[in-house]
């Protein structure tokens, strides 16, 4: 009885964090050019902790993202997207961290 008990209230407690949760969806412009630049602006987002999940359009330059706005927010997560080398509408990435990206996906930067 104990037992049944003690995981009645673990899955209670369990079941209230999760309630807790903010989840949250954006979508903002990223520059970028083919599937490479997919493949790394997802995986930039998706580095940061709290983010569930990231879709980037190449031909939209869009990103939709879903993510729990109570672990991380949408600056931090453009952060990551630039420090990868991408632009976004908001951060522009350093010149060193573009100038490494793969040729493909060097597009052209307003100035």
């Amino acid at each position: 009885m104990r037992v049944k008990n003690i995981i009645l209230i673990i899955l209670l407690v369990l079941g209230t964090s999760h309630l807790r949760a903010q989840v949250k969806t954006e979508k903002f412009r990223v520059l970028g050019n083919c599937s490479i630049c997919e493949k790394r602006i997802e995986k930039a987002a998706k580095s940061v902790d709290g983010v569930a999940s990231a879709d980037w359009n190449k031909k939209t330059k869009m990103i939709v993202l879903t993510f729990d706005s109570e672990k991380t927010n949408r600056h931090k997560i453009q952060m990551a997207i630039v420090k990868s080398g991408y632009d976004t509408h908001e951060h522009k990435a350093k010149s060193k961290d573009y100038h490494g990206l793969p040729g493909c996906c060097k597009y052209d930067r307003p100035e």
